[in-house]
């Protein structure tokens, strides 16, 4: 049985009203009939209806007006126009005004009973995509951007200011502070929402490669190329275009892309036609480019362009106030996602989590929530989901700032070390050879410190 859809018939002819409540009330279908254009618009004053049979010729109000005025009530209903032989041209005429398909009279059951199940499909298909853009909208709202800090507040007002923009944004930050929610909530945001909204990774691929990526290619062009490809650029047309860690990018690319952004226009490689399009850009970067431009790494023309409105994301260490709402944000998410009843965090918990200096930011917070909510066995998050080195970095931290503990300049030495030698290794993704360079010391030396002082590093690569 074919799940019940309502199915709104309007025609003048008493006949085929008849023959066609007839035919999709045996189907399973629910029928509402209307015999003339102004009795159908009546209903809709009531309610909706996702399917139209509309016939083209009727007296009075005819079937592309009636089909103009259905679209402006319900912009999403699908209308399947009915019609003699020789009003063809006129359906076609009508389904570039937004019909999904026609049929002819005389009809033949099957026929018609087939195209209204595609128009049914094409309607839950036409739905879906609406409830994926409405939690996209949900997702990547300034809702989600969550923080009751003043440098927080600060920050929503030039990014609600920025979104409606055609402006170029340049967002700095560290790793994990939310660069790429924010640019998408500023697409979201934007009158581009409903198109493109492009990712360039700027540093995971060789120069050569990224060129071809971001302004595609001609057949020929260099060994491999053996057809024209599209580039993100021409696919991001009238949407936005979010460069991620821009800094990385080598001068030839910074030239180039500092070409677009002046004239909206490119060429893909080994072409010769120019390619207009109208792409809002935005950039995040983790590094400093005015220290880059002193040391002649970024191109300081290309800065002033990027840097119209500049966002500059807090570290999470800068605002932790905001730290107990993250922490229930990612609690209510992660517990929905892994089917618990999660009732909170132990007090004690809370606090480790406050004064530790996430060098990850929000990233770093979110896994930890994550993993604790995978790791509890209760309806709490405690210590003990805790990983080894977040109580560690609170016990030194307690030992420190406690007025009555009689600490020896050993114990001292000894904890100065172990925070030196964690924060060298976070700043290095966990490689020991890198982190001695930093420290000024060898990588045996270094390993044999990591031993000595009990440094859990399997949390640092």
């Amino acid at each position: 049985m074919v799940q019940k859809t309502t199915i709104h018939v309007i025609d003048d002819e008493p006949i085929i009203l008849e023959v066609l409540g007839e035919l999709l009330t045996s189907e399973g279908y629910e029928v509402e009939i209307s015999s003339s254009g102004e009795e159908a618009l009546d209903k809709y004053s009531t309610r909706s209806f996702g399917l139209v049979l509309l016939d083209l010729l009727m007296p009075g109000m005819d079937g592309i007006e009636v089909l103009k005025k259905i679209r402006k009530i319900e912009p999403h209903a699908v209308i399947i126009i009915i019609t003699a032989y020789a009003s063809v041209e006129s359906a076609i005429s009508a389904m570039k005004t937004g019909a999904f398909d026609y049929i002819q009279k005389p009809f033949k059951h099957d026929e018609l009973l087939l195209t209204v199940k595609r128009a049914i499909e094409h309607k839950k298909l036409q739905e879906e995509n609406i409830r994926l853009k409405d939690e996209l909208g949900k997702k990547f709202s300034f809702e989600n951007i969550i923080g009751k800090s003043t440098g927080m507040k600060s920050l929503f007002e030039v990014i609600k200011a920025a979104a409606p923009t055609r402006s170029t944004i340049l967002i700095q930050g560290e790793s994990g502070t939310g660069k790429e929610l924010v640019s998408r909530a500023i697409h979201q945001n934007s009158n581009r929402a409903n198109l493109p909204f492009i990712i360039v990774n700027s540093g995971s691929l060789p120069p050569d490669l990224l060129e071809s990526h971001l302004f595609g290619h001609v057949k020929g062009a260099f060994t491999g190329a053996v057809s024209d490809k599209k580039g993100l650029f021409e696919a991001a047309d009238k949407g936005t275009i979010f460069f991620d860690e821009v800094s990385s990018l080598n001068p030839e690319t910074q030239a180039k892309l500092l070409r677009v952004m002046q004239d909206q226009e490119f060429m893909m490689l080994g072409g010769t036609k120019t390619i207009k399009v109208d792409v809002r850009l935005i950039a995040a970067t983790n590094s400093d480019l005015e220290e880059l431009i002193k040391q002649n790494k970024f191109r300081q023309d290309l800065f002033y362009r990027l840097n119209v409105i500049k966002i500059e994301l807090p570290p999470l260490r800068e605002r932790k106030e905001d730290i107990p709402i993250l922490m229930k944000h990612f609690l209510d998410i992660y517990s929905k996602e892994n089917k618990k009843e999660i009732e909170g965090i132990t007090e004690d918990v809370t606090e480790i989590l406050v004064n530790y200096d996430w060098p990850g930011n929000i990233r770093e917070l979110e896994n930890l929530i994550e993993r604790a909510i995978v790791l509890t066995k209760s309806k709490l998050i405690t210590r003990e989901t805790l990983p080894p080195f977040l109580l560690s970095s609170h016990e030194d931290t307690q030992i420190l700032s406690s007025p009555n503990n009689e600490l020896n300049l050993k114990e001292y030495i000894q904890i100065q070390q172990k925070k030196a030698i964690i924060s060298a290794l976070k700043k290095t993704k966990g490689i020991q050879k890198n982190a001695a360079r930093l420290l000024g010391v060898k990588p045996t030396t270094l390993n044999e410190m990591i031993k000595r002082l009990d440094i859990d590093i399997s949390h640092l690569s």
